[in-house]
């Protein structure tokens, strides 16, 4: 079983930036598609951004340009980085990683069976 711990989440001004991380209780680089969603009150868990196996990324229409996900491969954490943040960019926002044939956002949430416990972000305009 896979555990996630993600931090970094918080409350920042419409334009601010924030840096979410994740950190898995096993080695992930290489073997599993790790994946950032975001849950909006009464809405849909939706993704945002996700990482292969080998550092291929695919990223959400409404966050291209303005987020980044990246890993630290040594340290085995994963990160989102957010600029230029928008009141719509709040959410709830987990980590996920799954062992899958086919990593990708086209599928949504279900494909990844392992889930941190959340961060909230919240964009205030």
């Amino acid at each position: 079983q896979v555990q996630l711990s993600e931090s970094g989440g918080g409350s920042v001004q419409d334009g601010g930036s924030l840096r979410l991380s994740c950190t898995p209780s096993v080695y992930t680089y290489g073997t599993y598609c790790m994946a950032w969603f975001r849950q909006a009150l009464g809405k849909e868990r939706e993704g945002v951004t996700l990482l292969t196996r080998n550092d291929s990324t695919e990223y959400e229409d409404s966050v291209k340009s303005r987020f980044i996900i990246s890993r630290d491969s040594v340290a085995n954490i994963l990160y989102l980085q957010m600029y230029s943040l928008k009141p719509e960019d709040t959410a709830t926002y987990y980590c996920a990683a799954g062992f899958v044939p086919k990593c990708t956002l086209r599928n949504g949430p279900s494909p990844f069976d392992h889930w941190g416990q959340g961060t909230q972000v919240t964009v205030s305009s």
